[in-house]
């Protein structure tokens, strides 16, 4: 690499985990999908005068303040110093540490072993719940996936995938084949193909001209017929006909009714409606995906990922990082109160590793 493009990387390396944070806490005060509906959130906005969406949420109005998840206060304007700890970023803390401790190389095991060593088992949560209990049975994967987890194919697997698309830049096969071995641990089905979907589209988002090309390039890498691919496909050919960002989710919702607002497949079509509808911008993508509902912060934080890769750290706007404080909370033991200046940096040295 010429220093240039190095510099040029480890722009596109600290935007991704950037990104990725502040897609977390724009959305974390609405993660509750079966309470905060498309509808809602922008009901909440409108009345905060937020609308259109250019920062972190306002402080709540006071009849809607209860049905907020808890940690809003750490997570609004004006009162954000530093990120909340969350499982969403948690998990890109644990890949990281996965790969310095055991390369990339590394097994579905050593996944699994690692979380046992570093994870708190009650910051953890539905599939990864179910894992980590059956790891501590004595089982091993792929029964860790299937033995009582009611939860394979939701979306788990997908929030722990970034740190494969962000050490293989340009390279989506490679990054989707290291996050199936992860997503394994604890997932089947569309679980896993939203995780490999999801690493695909981060390292494509490295060298890929447009998002448009990115999601192309990360459909390649999961079975056609399967149902995660053929909602992206679906979303793809809705925005292609010029429908609205608004009548596209209203569509896709109802052609996924029924499926749950933690499952991978309606989640990964919103996340696909405001990366296109977003056209690379890094606010309106973070902003329209979160005002999607669903999984709020998970979908954030992957579209946040995305966005800050297209654009590098200094295309990403002061007002979503100047409050992160370059800081990051964790429960990940050993990195609580890590620099995210750091983390970016020592990834980039896996890639220069890998290289």
């Amino acid at each position: 690499m010429t220093p240039h493009t190095e510099a040029a990387l480890a722009s596109r390396i600290l935007g991704g985990w950037t990104g990725r944070i502040a897609g977390n806490m724009l959305g974390k005060p609405v993660e509750q999908g079966e309470v905060w509906t498309r509808a809602r959130i922008d009901l909440y906005l409108r009345r905060t005068a937020a609308l259109p969406l250019t920062d972190y949420l306002p402080e709540p109005p006071g009849d809607l303040e209860t049905a907020l998840r808890p940690e809003w206060r750490q997570c609004v304007r004006g009162r954000i110093h530093g990120s909340c700890r969350d499982d969403d970023v948690d998990y890109a803390i644990l890949g990281l540490d996965l790969l310095e401790t055991h390369g990339f190389g590394f097994s579905t095991e050593q996944v699994g072993d690692l979380w046992l060593l570093r994870l708190p088992y009650l910051q953890t949560f539905t599939a990864e719940r179910a894992a980590y209990r059956n790891l501590a049975r004595g089982l091993k994967p792929p029964l860790t996936a299937t033995y009582d987890n009611p939860y394979q194919e939701w979306i788990g697997a997908l929030i722990r995938a970034d740190v494969y698309g962000w050490t293989c830049p340009g390279v989506p096969r490679r990054a989707a084949s290291l996050a199936r071995r992860d997503a394994v641990l604890s997932h089947t089905g569309n679980g896993v193909y939203g995780a490999m979907w999801a690493a695909a589209l981060i390292s494509a988002a490295f060298t890929a001209p447009t998002v448009r090309h990115a999601v192309d390039e990360a459909l390649a890498v999961i079975p056609a017929s399967s149902r995660l691919a053929r909602t992206v496909r679906r979303v793809v050919s809705l925005h292609d006909t010029r429908m609205s960002w608004e009548d596209t989710l209203t569509t896709v919702a109802e052609e996924t009714r029924g499926m749950g607002w933690i499952h991978t497949v309606p989640n990964a079509a919103v996340l696909t409606a405001g990366l296109l509808y977003g056209d690379g911008d890094f606010t309106r993508t973070i902003t329209l995906t979160v005002r999607g509902g669903l999984d709020t912060d998970s979908n954030g934080a992957t579209a946040g990922s995305v966005a800050g890769v297209l654009c590098g750290a200094a295309g990403i706007p002061d007002q979503w990082k100047a409050p992160l404080e370059d800081t990051v909370r964790s429960a990940v033991f050993g990195f609580d109160g890590v620099r995210i200046s750091e983390l970016a940096e020592r990834t980039m040295r896996l890639v220069e590793r890998k290289a």
